[in-house]
């Protein structure tokens, strides 16, 4: 194999391991883990918090769902509910819920 075609080879597999995580999150699974633990605080379809201060999690970016619970779960951010919240979910759980929630529509629009 020479130079160029091992470079090629090496990047599209850097680029399938980057993306794995996503490809391999279940949204069903993800809507099932909401349902039973999210949607008391954040709504049933992820629009509709009990606090105007919670977010609104539906049409959330996948990737920033992930950062965010991450760092819950690490303390790298601060919030007692959801740090309490997220100690109980698993790598696949956050995936999953991360894609669930990007998956629906989202309520927040932008004014012009």
């Amino acid at each position: 194999m020479n130079k160029m075609s091992f470079g090629a080879v090496a990047a599209a597999a850097a680029f399938i391991l980057a993306s794995g995580s996503a490809l391999a999150a279940d949204r069903a699974a993800g809507e099932a883990k909401a349902q039973a633990q999210c949607a008391a605080c954040h709504g049933k379809d992820g629009n509709t918090p009990i606090d105007p201060s919670y977010p609104k999690l539906a049409g959330q970016y996948q990737d920033f769902l992930i950062q965010a619970l991450s760092d819950y779960k690490s303390g790298a951010r601060k919030n007692a509910i959801m740090a309490a919240q997220a100690q109980a979910l698993s790598k696949a759980d956050i995936e999953n819920l991360a894609a669930y929630y990007a998956s629906l529509p989202g309520s927040l629009k932008t004014r012009r």
